[in-house]
């Protein structure tokens, strides 16, 4: 059967990513093709993760051929929310992946500025990918609420790799997801959110799960 793979990148990122791009190279010395979709589809201002879901979606190919998912932060998260609903999919690498997502990042808004985001509708969040702020719809948090990791639980061979060092979703949040479901194999890195100094070792862990 082949196996179709799509790398999913995070949140206020985009296919242009140190991580995407070095994922793709590494890929094409083994002929193989990684599929890397834009979820930011032109208009960050009203991404949500329903959206995101439905796009990738939208890009699996025949149901003869089996779908491998990598993903990256809120792509990673994503990858695991379509995971358990397609049936393709069968492996899963994820990259720090944003497990229990609003729960570390509502926090760190703030009451004040999350109340103003609802009552103005848009706030201001740095893309990495664009360099700049760009405004982001309130309904993205109330799509991600709809949203929660804690029900996954299609037993899909999945890896999860996380810096224990990292500042944005903190290492415990794989270690609550893997405690739980044996499928899962967490290997813990010294790094940070970003994995950037552990990229080879990465890479070579990923090519023995595949």
């Amino acid at each position: 059967m082949t196996t179709n793979f799509i790398y999913l990148h995070g949140f206020a990122s985009s296919p242009s990513s140190a991580k995407a791009q070095y994922l793709r190279d590494r890929f094409t010395t083994l002929n193989l093709s990684l599929n890397i979709p834009d979820l930011n589809q032109g208009d960050f201002s009203h991404l949500t993760i329903s959206r995101q879901l439905q796009q990738v979606t939208a890009q699996f190919p025949p149901k003869s051929q089996s779908v491998t998912l990598l993903g990256s932060s809120l792509g990673g998260l994503t990858a695991a929310l379509l995971a358990e609903q397609n049936f393709q999919v069968e492996k899963l690498v994820l990259l720090a992946p944003a497990f229990q997502f609003l729960a570390h990042w509502l926090p760190k808004l703030g009451d004040a500025e999350l109340q103003r985001w609802k009552t103005e509708k848009y706030l201001p969040i740095y893309h990495y990918g664009e360099g700049q702020k760009l405004p982001l719809n309130y309904n993205f948090i109330v799509d991600a609420a709809q949203h929660q990791d804690q029900a996954l639980q299609r037993q899909i061979p999945t890896l999860i790799f996380h810096g224990i060092s990292d500042e944005v979703i903190p290492i415990q949040a794989s270690r609550d997801f893997a405690a739980i479901r044996p499928w899962v194999k967490l290997m813990e890195l010294d790094s940070d959110h970003a994995l950037s100094n552990v990229m080879p070792q990465i890479w070579q862990e990923i090519q023995t799960f595949l």
